[in-house]
């Protein structure tokens, strides 16, 4: 009795090696990109997007959301002196969609206000759009990560299967094994993916939302200043 205890003892601690074993295998990041096979190439690819429109992008908004503190006192110096070339000077020498937006206003100085609102909005526009580059793309990859990963999960049952209809009786289990290892390593890769680029996308339309705000405050201070004159 004694012997058939110590060697149940034996044999659940060797299962419990092989246990732990196994799980350190499928923490091995090298080990999870090849059981997920070929679905995995693309995955990697929309991952490096993501990283790279996400950095990008984000470097390109903080330097759109830079602002002179003093730049629109500066125009209204100049506005109010009458110095319209050096306000064309002030704005020239900034690179940011601001002094491009005020740029575009003073060469409409002494049209209707309608018309100089009007070659401002269209100026912030192009502006906005410039900001909004690329972000299509990173929603693409935010919607399409987790559909591939899935495509992922339908393959690997599909060989799960497969395997087990050519099997027979004889079903191994580590055969059977392999196919649902490529489904979940498919999958959980693909929702990774799509979280990431999903609060990249939504961290850059939100700082884009706040430069936005800024050109509109901007816009319509410079509109203000025009009517003084009329008051």
């Amino acid at each position: 009795m004694n012997l058939f205890l110590f060697i149940q003892a034996n044999a659940e601690d060797l299962i419990a090696e092989e246990m732990v074993e196994g799980a350190e295998k499928s923490m091995n990041l090298f080990e999870m990109a090849k059981a997920g096979g070929i679905i995995m190439l693309p995955l990697v690819l929309l991952s490096v997007i993501a990283v790279y429109i996400f950095f990008e992008r984000y470097m390109a908004i903080r330097r759109a959301s830079k602002e002179d503190a003093g730049f629109m006192n500066k125009i209204k110096d100049y506005i109010h002196e009458g110095k319209i070339e050096s306000a064309m000077a002030l704005c020239q020498s900034h690179d940011f969609p601001i002094s491009r937006m005020i740029e575009k206003g003073v060469t409409r100085i002494g049209r209707p206000l309608s018309d100089v609102n009007t070659a401002i909005e269209n100026v912030g526009n192009l502006e906005i759009s410039r900001l909004e580059k690329s972000l299509p793309t990173l929603a693409t990859v935010a919607g399409g990560a987790p559909m591939i990963g899935f495509l992922g999960t339908v393959i690997g049952m599909v060989k799960a299967f497969f395997d087990m209809a050519n099997a027979g009786n004889n079903i191994d289990v580590q055969l059977l094994s392999s196919g649902i290892y490529t489904a979940m390593v498919t999958t959980v890769t693909g929702l990774v993916v799509g979280i990431i680029a999903y609060f990249a996308y939504n961290i850059l339309v939100a700082k884009v939302e706040k430069v936005v705000f800024k050109m509109e405050a901007r816009t319509m201070e410079f509109m203000d200043l025009l009517n003084e004159p009329a008051h």
